[in-house]
């Protein structure tokens, strides 16, 4: 570990922190549907959608109706997407004639889209053409973040309200988050992708010549456009193979801080959104105070692990830190922060090959996914999953000291901590589950390319980034099969919108409560206490799905590795 090493790791998080207000108050004016700057140029677009649409934005929709609305828009773009990609070979804009995907590769990439999962299991430049890049793949990138979102706001109004039937309306929230924050952030992220040297074009490749005088055909697209929305949305779907490690897509090491500090940014406003939404900026604070604690704890082991290195090659003689599967523009500190970055928000982008690190060092990963991505989380997903494990903790604090449970000025009763469970149940049920079944199953264990603790750990990292909708993978899983197109895409929906529900559901309650005023009565939930109670229910129930498999994986592969055994 380095001086330099630790000063990223301090200045990402001082960003962090810099740039939750001024976010967080940006995504309040649309919480509230209020004027922003940009209503004067983008305002007739929004009134046109509408009109055209025949959506009344003031229309206030009920829990039930919220989240009708929302998954018939999610089943019909999956179906969508399932029909470009499986006729992309007839369509244009495929300059090299890229086949269309097989019946389960486009199913899987469909939902693995629409969720915000981006898990890939094909070669992005190799299978998939710029059409299809654009129109089936970067407009999911917008509306997957902008519904995690739009689900957030209602959680908030849920809190927010009093005595109220509605939570809100689907598609003005979803407009609105669309228009207002990713296109035209991701306007200016794009440009500056392109001067800082990301390729922006309709070719799919060049011929260049090399050195020695032989040819080499690199392959191009619309990169920038794609790699911004990507980041700033939580989506990580690479345009290339190599994702974030790829020249085009990271080209230097300012554009990966920019592109770490894109993935949390909205998280991280979100926090403030929901203190000003609840009338008390202190809660937005605390939450924030409590998803970085987690944070820094992952990003320290996994940089203390992947600086140590490797026991078997300094069995052999060979010291220094892990730099197998990494770039060494970005070396170990920046290596390890982005590895902790992503899988706690539910990006999945990656600039080295988790498979490749240290054993207790792509443990880090594997944790935060299993945690459910609440350490800051994907774009809205993050804070509705956050809230759930407030609820629970604000009524086991209440069990524990004869306090009435409440949070924010809203009774927690029987109703909110069941549905609560249900949404939070549904991480080791799938998790463990699916991977349980892939692990005795002839097709499932054809997958892993290793064998032992680090084979099982490849399947265990699979089904949990697919149910966490995070998208990353250890990659020496071979997952382009049926049997795991088709086990991960239900994973990966399940993870999505079995969550959501209760959540909606969770929403509508509490909007139709009314507001209780903090007594001596009440539990204090913006203090130091609280923060470190939030710490410990989330560690606790987060370990439901991760420690009936840490033995069986990341452990037994780093007792093997300072055995001096390779798997």
């Amino acid at each position: 570990m380095t001086s330099q090493g630790w000063a990223l790791i301090a200045l990402f998080i001082a960003l962090l922190g810099a740039l939750a207000k001024p976010i967080g108050l940006w995504l309040f004016a649309l919480y509230e549907g209020r004027r922003t700057p940009l209503h004067a140029v983008l305002g007739p677009v929004e009134r046109g959608f509408y009109k055209v649409s025949g959506i009344d934005p003031q229309a206030d929709q009920g829990w039930r109706r919220y989240a009708v609305h929302m998954l018939v828009f999610q089943l019909v773009t999956a179906l969508l997407t399932y029909a470009l990609l499986r006729a992309q070979g007839w369509l244009p804009l495929n300059q090299r004639g890229l086949p269309g995907l097989g019946a389960d590769g486009a199913m899987n990439t469909a939902i693995s889209f629409v969720t915000n999962t981006n898990w890939q299991w094909y070669v992005g430049e190799g299978s998939i053409s710029n059409l299809s890049q654009m129109l089936a793949l970067t407009i999911h990138n917008f509306l997957s973040a902008a519904t995690g979102i739009a689900v957030a706001f209602a959680l908030f109004r849920g809190f927010a309200r009093r005595q109220a039937s509605g939570v809100g309306n689907f598609w003005a929230d979803l407009t609105r988050v669309t228009l207002y924050v990713l296109l035209p952030i991701c306007v200016v992220y794009a440009l500056y992708l392109v001067l800082s040297g990301v390729p922006q074009t309709l070719a799919m490749s060049v011929d260049a010549k090399t050195l020695e005088g032989a040819k080499q055909t690199i392959s191009l697209g619309p990169v920038a456009s794609q790699e911004a929305i990507k980041m700033l949305g939580t989506n990580g779907g690479g345009f290339f193979n190599a994702n974030s490690a790829h020249p085009f897509e990271n080209p230097s090491a300012l554009t990966n801080l920019v592109e770490m500090m894109s993935i949390f940014a909205i998280g991280g406003g979100l926090t403030y959104t929901f203190g000003k939404a609840v009338g008390d900026t202190r809660q937005g604070w605390a939450i924030l105070g409590a998803m970085t604690i987690l944070f820094v704890a992952g990003v320290t082991v996994a940089y203390w692990q992947e600086a140590a290195g490797n026991p078997v090659l300094h069995h052999m003689g060979l010291a220094g830190p892990n730099m197998e599967g990494k770039e060494v523009r970005f070396g170990t500190a920046a290596s390890a922060l982005f590895a902790a970055v992503t899988t706690a928000a539910s990006c999945g982008a990656v600039n080295a090959m988790h498979d490749s690190m240290t054993a207790l060092g792509g443990l880090v990963p594997l944790f935060n996914m299993q945690l459910g991505e609440v350490v800051i989380g994907g774009v809205g997903a993050g804070m509705y999953g956050f809230l759930l494990f407030a609820i629970l903790a604000v009524f086991v604090a209440g069990l524990m000291v004869g306090r009435t449970p409440e949070y924010v000025g809203k009774k927690i009763e029987a109703r909110e901590v069941k549905l609560a469970v249900l949404a939070i149940a549904v991480l080791p049920l799938s998790i463990l589950g699916f991977t349980a079944l892939s692990a005795v199953m002839s097709d499932g264990l054809a997958g892993p390319l290793n064998k032992g603790p680090h084979g099982f750990s490849e399947i265990l990292y699979a089904f949990s980034s697919a149910t966490a909708n995070n998208g990353s993978a250890f990659a020496g899983l071979s997952a382009g099969t049926p049997w795991y197109n088709g086990l991960l895409g239900v994973a990966m929906w399940v993870g999505r919108f079995f969550m959501i529900v209760p959540v909606l559901a969770i929403a509508g309650s509490l909007a139709a409560k009314k507001h209780i005023p903090a007594s001596a009565g009440s539990f204090p939930t913006t203090g130091g206490l609280w923060v470190g109670l939030l710490v410990g229910i989330i560690l606790i129930l987060g370990g439901l799905t991760f420690l009936p498999s840490l033995a069986l994986g990341p452990i037994a592969d780093h007792l093997a590795m300072i055995h001096g055994q390779l798997f």
